[in-house]
């Protein structure tokens, strides 16, 4: 699995530049300048002085920033955690992984919906990427119809750093440009467990069992038996058995069918039956429809943990989706598997999955059958794996093309690893369109219903795919939900869900109407302004008093936040200080600050003193979020390197094929930063990144750009 170019905003700017479509290639980002220093802090880590930054303009060349944030959370995981964490989660994240509801848009990095039906009828026959776009109607080439010109377009009407409130670098080095992700083999990310142990994916052998039948079990039946019997597991028709025939008879035969269609159709059970002198094996549902969902218990050996834990690498696949595509070619429902986190699609991951009564003989037979995938380090768990239990996400990062000298390099590398980065919310938790989600989530909020609607369906400015632009013309002319609904091929998504509800519960009953979108993504707006308060509130912070604590600032006690006095100023530092997202159930700065929070809050129409809302699910009892992280594990070196498409590192599963490490000369055409670096869950690694190449990351600032060389 060699890397392939990757940054999805160039997947679709330069959709429309066929002469670059066989490479796909990315162009160096240029760094602004170094601004001018606004304020010198002595006294922070010893004799080092830093210079507070503001960013008052970008100036970039060509390129794209392209990068998911860290592991997020469900909001219902949410709950259950305490008000602490390195960084607040949403998506969850943070909502799914990627902070944003799905929208019909489909605007690469919002989140998928995960469905377990409508599924395609499939061989074992390796899986093709555009698999999830069609699911839903759509084809890749669908997708970037419009070209790169109209999602510029729309591009122009979004958002950049400075209307989320990301204003601020700790550093004062300066910029240098540099192409991320110009393969997907330059972003490598690895979970790492609550036990600190990084994932690799290093060993593909199976647990010896002598309870597992034999490999003829995936070769004894034929396509059109398969087919037969998945109709059968799946209640897709009337039947209510499935007979095979047993040709070449022998009691052997007849056990390996057997085994077969009980391990590979979990609900089904079989039975031998004579037939006018043939033997036939007759498969049946023996407990009705649970029987899918719920293997089969007296099927799995006493003396073995229920839950089979395995590692799982892949590429360009979220991890809802690669749950969706093991468990259709397992046949099984999704939701006996579980995980720590989810991992974003733009990259190469590899994280711990656990699945409930799989074997890993038959998890591992899907090496054979998938592509972008590959599963190992198989063991039998008595338990399965719970969102948050990890630790967080080591990041291995390629900046190719890089300008900067390697002094510049090295003053940014070091910064990152002593001082870290302002621990922002990145571009992807606020939307990529010209609504932004926190807009949505502020008329939550106010209990502004016909607002809520209205943000979601109303016209937008800039480019959208002609479907969705008819749908929202169709709903401005005539209100008419069911109307507006037929005008959209996809139903899943945010929008087609909306105008679902409101044909069922009527435009008087818009609360229902809007309870049809999934908990987590309705959560996902509330927590997209919470986090858009947050990200103007730090600024503000380090505007005004820097980057050492001051009385007033709050530090956590075990999960309790507490006010830093004046005569304990000098116990603490800035990597201890925590700003509260707004909520009923925290406390607020005692200084300039603290008005600040309430000033915002009353501009929006918003009580901060009542942050409960009627409706209980969108009542915010607030989080506490650290406003400096200092990555663990930081590492770096500068290579130089002739050829753009070499990789420059190896992956997992080129260690397991035996390739040997690319070999660097100490000249080339080019220079590449790689960087290693530790993150703990729900930070965003576009923000460690931004303080390194001090750079604006939106998607408007880099599609525009690209658009203009594209021109």
């Amino acid at each position: 699995m060699s890397g392939r170019p990757c940054g999805w905003l160039f997947r679709v700017t330069l959709a429309a530049a066929a002469l670059l479509r066989p490479e796909r290639r990315a162009r160096p980002l240029a760094a602004r300048p170094a601004a001018r220093p606004r304020s010198l802090v002595p006294g922070f880590l010893g004799a080092l002085k830093m210079e507070i930054t503001e960013m008052t303009g970008v100036s970039l060349k060509r390129g794209s920033l392209a990068v998911e944030d860290n592991d997020s959370l469900t909001p219902a995981e949410e709950a259950k955690r305490q008000k602490v964490s390195e960084g607040w989660l949403t998506k969850g994240q943070d909502g799914i992984d990627n902070n944003s509801p799905p929208s019909c848009e489909n605007v690469p990095g919002l989140p998928e919906v995960v469905s377990a039906g409508k599924r395609k009828k499939h061989s074992d026959a390796p899986l093709q990427e555009e698999e999830e776009e069609e699911e839903d109607g759509l084809s890749e080439e669908g997708e970037e119809e419009g070209g790169a010109e109209s999602f510029a377009d729309m591009m122009k009407h979004g958002l950049t750093e400075l209307d989320v409130g990301i204003t601020k670098f700790v550093s004062s080095h300066q910029g240098f440009s540099g192409i991320l992700k110009e393969r997907y083999s330059d972003f490598v990310v690895h979970e790492i467990g609550k036990d600190g142990r990084i994932s690799h994916l290093d060993d593909l052998s199976i647990p010896v069992d002598e309870e597992d039948p034999s490999e003829d079990v995936f070769t004894v039946l034929t396509a059109e038996e398969k087919q037969r019997l998945e109709e059968l597991q799946l209640f897709k028709n009337k039947e209510t058995s499935v007979a095979i025939e047993v040709v070449e008879d022998t009691k052997e035969k007849r056990t390996v069918i057997h085994q077969a269609i009980k391990s590979l159709f979990p609900g089904l059970e079989t039975k031998t039956e004579d037939r006018e002198g043939k033997k036939y094996i007759v498969a049946y549902h023996a407990a009705g429809r649970k029987a899918l969902a719920n293997p089969r218990k007296h099927s799995w050996p006493k003396s073995r943990g229920s839950y089979c834990h395995f590692v799982l690498y892949k590429e360009n696949k979220d991890t809802m989706d690669a749950i969706n595509v093991l468990s259709k070619y397992l046949r099984v429902k999704p939701n006996i598997f579980s995980y720590m986190g989810t991992k974003d699609k733009r990259a190469i991951t590899v994280q711990e999955i656990a699945v409930l009564k799989i074997t890993a003989q038959r998890l591992a037979h899907l090496n054979k059958c998938l592509m972008n995938f590959k599963l190992g380090n198989f063991s039998y768990q008595k338990n399965p794996l719970k969102l948050g239990e990890l630790q967080g996400n080591h990041f291995t990062v390629v900046l190719r093309n890089i300008t900067g000298t390697d002094g510049q390099v090295e003053q940014a590398m070091n910064s990152l690893k002593e001082i870290g980065f302002i621990n922002y919310y990145g571009m992807q938790r606020f939307g990529t369109t010209a609504v932004p989600t926190y807009q949505v989530g502020r008329a939550i909020l106010q209990n502004s219903w016909a607002e809520v609607m209205d943000l979601i369906l109303k016209p937008r400015s800039g480019a959208e795919k002609g479907y969705l632009v008819k749908c929202r013309e169709e709903w401005a002319k005539t209100k008419d939900p069911a109307a507006a609904l037929r005008k959209l091929p996809v139903k899943r998504c945010v929008e087609g869900q909306l105008l679902r509800g409101l044909s069922k519960y009527g435009m008087k009953n818009i609360v229902s109407a809007f309870g049809i979108i999934p908990r987590n993504n309705r959560l996902m707006y509330i927590h997209s302004y919470q986090s858009y308060v947050w990200n103007n509130m730090v600024s503000k912070r380090i505007e005004e008093y820097g980057l050492t604590p001051v009385p007033g600032d709050l530090v956590l006690k075990g999960a309790t936040a507490t006010y830093i006095e004046e005569e304990d100023v000098n116990n603490y530092s800035i990597h201890d200080v925590v700003m509260p997202l707004p909520g009923f159930d925290v406390i607020y700065p005692k200084h300039k600050i603290s008005d600040a929070y309430r000033e915002m809050l009353t501009a929006d129409n918003l009580d901060i003193d009542n942050m409960r809302h009627k409706i209980r699910d969108y009542s915010l009892s607030g989080a506490y979020r650290k406003i400096i992280i200092r990555p663990q594990n930081v590492s770096w070196e500068v290579v130089a390197y002739d050829d753009p498409k070499i990789p420059l590192f190896n992956t997992d599963v080129d260690n397991l094929e035996g390739k040997p490490p690319p070999v660097f000369a100490s000249e080339g055409k080019y220079r590449a930063l790689k960087m290693d670096f530790s993150l703990p869950p729900s930070t965003y690694a576009t923000m460690a990144i931004r303080e390194v190449l001090k750079m604006d990351t939106s998607i408007k600032n880099q599609t525009q750009l690209n658009t203009t060389w594209l021109r």
